[in-house]
């Protein structure tokens, strides 16, 4: 079954039918699209919600970069994402950067700011610098009541861990308050294919409404951009066009919305059929 048919003078090619199995409408509870945001300026981001703001989710103001901004800057491009329906957050690296660098007792003080320059929710990862299930849990905890909403992440960017492992992490996430967990990129590919074992454990172990799995990006060795193509089709045939999809590069948002409604050449139609 597929979408009602939109009036042709509203869209273009309106007579093309898209998937009903895609939400349509934000906020979505399903179908997810997390976009990468490394330093987009304030006008490549106008530009990029005018055009696709109802594709993209989730903004993800990525590693450190966050100190880099004057903060009249950083408060007016966060609230332009908001304004579009898309929620900016701070990746998890920044926060395991703070914790490494000077200690647990800085973490409060670093929420707080977070707060205070704009954001609204915070990322509690360990890629690089491992926690332990009661730093987990306290780290969520400590964001939550410094006022901010929290998205879980699992799994190394080193290490590699097994699905039984990694939903025990996401659990502990959940338990202690996050909204979402997001499943690290690299513990999701070797050889340049997806580990299908791994993702299967993690389908059955948990609530794939509420779990996002990223996308590799030139940040893991070895990683091409067909590794990247293939592993988003392979995830839209695998859990269908409302899979929930992080580490979207901004110029890729279109594309990966045509990837989930089956338009381009490497549709979900396509991929089965091969």
């Amino acid at each position: 079954m597929r979408q009602s048919k939109p009036r042709a003078q509203s869209v273009p090619f309106g007579f093309v039918e898209l998937p009903a199995g895609r939400s349509a409408k934000k906020p979505r509870k399903t179908g997810l699209t997390m976009v990468a945001d490394f330093g987009l300026p304030y006008m490549q981001v106008d530009d990029l919600v005018t055009m696709a703001d109802r594709y993209i989710d989730l903004a993800k103001i990525a590693v450190g970069t966050a100190r880099l901004y004057d903060l009249a800057y950083l408060r007016k491009k966060l609230a332009l994402y908001r304004r579009h329906g898309i929620r900016p957050f701070i990746g998890g690296q920044f926060q395991e950067y703070v914790f490494a660098t000077y200690g647990e007792k800085m973490l409060r003080p670093f929420l707080l700011e977070a707060k205070r320059v704009g954001f609204d929710v915070v990322e509690v990862s360990d890629n690089c610098v491992e926690l332990t299930p009661r730093q987990r849990r306290a780290q969520i905890r400590l964001a939550i009541e410094c006022g901010l909403a929290v998205f879980g992440e699992v799994g190394s960017k080193d290490a590699k861990n097994d699905a039984a492992l990694l939903v025990s992490q996401a659990e502990d996430c959940f338990a202690a308050g996050a909204e979402l967990v997001l499943v690290e990129a690299a513990e999701l590919i070797v050889n340049g294919k997806p580990k299908i074992k791994l993702i299967n454990g993690l389908r059955k172990g948990l609530d794939m409404s509420r779990v996002l799995i990223e996308l590799p990006g030139p940040w893991i060795s070895n990683i091409t951009l067909s590794i990247v193509e293939d592993m988003k089709k392979f995830l839209v045939s695998e859990f269908g066009p409302d899979v929930n999809i992080a580490n979207v590069m901004p110029a890729d948002i279109l594309e990966t919305e045509a990837l989930r409604v089956g338009l381009g050449v490497v549709g979900p139609q396509v991929s089965r059929s091969a």
